[in-house]
């Protein structure tokens, strides 16, 4: 077996830089919130495969639900032969998404395409064009994602020119003094400026950011938000690409704000690692488009489908919304216990266990991002894997597994302080 040497330098000789990769390892095998490397060594998984591992590595019943499905079909492309399993994970988002009004949901296979069927289902019901984002944001690489994201490093530099009619307006950020009130005052200046609002098909944000550093949307922003878009009959859209499946403590982040968004995005761990997406939302709107407009070849593949009904039903078996808020409670807690000894730690924020730690120079407001990455590269030497994030790259995200064992995240956590230390 190759060692992971010489898979480096295969990899380097056969295939592009672009593909960015943080670990200078390749896995071998993996199980709940446990890795292995080609070489035997072991790491304990913080990053869950970017928020897509929220039922763990190779959980029995998904993995099970697949090899099921695997005997039956692979794929028949729903668009030329249907299958029940299809409408049956469509009727149970539909029931699960916030709001009792009547819902349909279409399948894709990645975030960034939920995002572009999303924008032009909008665009379709509405007959409008113009979209506005957020700074920070991140809605996927392709053009209508780049287009969107509030990011210039690394996703959008000498990428342009992106879809017209994209605006974007500040994102309420406390830490780095953006409140509800001057994000609010930025969108009515976008439409006094740059855009009439009768020309806006929709409005996307994150309810929590994911690349963007984790930063919670406030309540009463989202409710104005809500307001202002039924004000000028622009669709609101939620981007739970990241924050859906029990990550924050409620099947969607939406839930903790009241507010029903007319279209909502979800992808990452509602197949517990098979490519699936979805675009979810009022049935007359998710209706507009005509027959064909929407769809895909591997749309809603059939393996993935499985894998998703079986990660539904691990979520309600295993209580693991409530294991995701207890889960969040002793990472803040662990975390902000960190502070007395480690001047760098800014903020600690999330809901559920979408936990962020922002780091800052001692006794500034100024990001660290040199120290995140030593913080990083420590702990992934003594074997934890972390994701950093954050406009100014000065953010660590926790996005274990929901399953991980109390032991093994305590170990991790000893890891983390042990790296933080030794990177001051």
């Amino acid at each position: 077996m190759a060692d992971n040497q010489s898979l480096l330098k295969r990899k380097d000789a056969a295939t592009p830089r672009g593909v960015g990769v943080m670990a200078p390892f390749f896995a071998e095998r993996a199980l709940n919130s446990e890795l292995w490397d080609v070489e035997g060594r072991r790491y304990i998984d913080f990053a869950g495969g970017i928020a897509v591992l929220n039922t763990g590595h190779c959980h029995p019943k998904v993995v099970a639900a697949v090899q099921a499905q695997l005997q039956k079909f692979t794929h028949t492309c729903y668009q030329v032969v249907p299958y029940a399993s299809y409408i049956e994970l469509a009727e149970r988002i539909n029931a699960l998404t916030p709001g009792s009004h009547a819902k349909k949901t279409a399948f894709f296979s990645s975030g960034a395409e939920a995002v572009e069927n999303a924008i032009k289902i909008a665009r379709f019901a509405t007959g409008r064009s113009g979209v506005i984002a957020f700074s920070g944001a991140f809605h996927g690489r392709t053009m209508m994602g780049m287009a969107l994201t509030g990011k210039v490093l690394p996703y959008k530099a000498g990428f342009g020119p992106f879809p017209a009619e994209t605006y974007h307006a500040p994102f309420p950020n406390e830490l780095h003094g953006v409140s509800s009130q001057d994000s609010l005052d930025a969108l009515q200046q976008l439409f006094k400026s740059s855009v009439d609002p009768k020309r806006v098909a929709a409005i996307i944000l994150e309810p929590v950011q994911g690349e963007g550093g984790f930063y919670v949307a406030p309540k009463d922003f989202m409710q104005q938000l809500r307001a202002l878009c039924d004000q000028h009959g622009i669709l609101l859209i939620a981007d739970e690409v990241q924050t859906c499946f029990a990550r924050t403590g409620t099947m969607f982040a939406m839930e903790h704000y009241g507010v029903v968004p007319d279209l909502m995005t979800m992808a990452k761990s509602m197949a517990g690692g098979f490519t699936l997406s979805a675009v979810c939302g009022k049935a007359e709107i998710m209706d507009a488009p005509n027959p064909g407009g929407l769809g895909g070849t591997y749309a809603g593949n059939p393996l993935a489908v499985a894998a998703s009904l079986a990660v539904l039903d691990v979520i309600e078996e295993e209580k693991l919304l409530e294991r995701s808020n207890r889960l969040g409670d002793k990472l803040k807690e662990a975390l902000n216990g960190l502070k007395a000894s480690m001047p760098h730690i800014a903020e600690v924020r999330g809901l559920g266990a979408m936990i962020a730690m922002e780091l800052n120079k001692p006794g500034t407001d100024e990001p660290d991002a040199d120290y995140t990455k030593r913080v990083q590269q420590k702990a992934l030497e003594k074997g934890l894997i972390l994701l950093t994030c954050g406009v100014y790259a000065n953010v660590i995200r926790f996005l274990m597994p929901l399953t991980i064992q109390d032991e093994v995240l305590a170990e991790g956590l000893a890891i983390l302080q042990a790296a933080m230390q030794e990177a001051q």
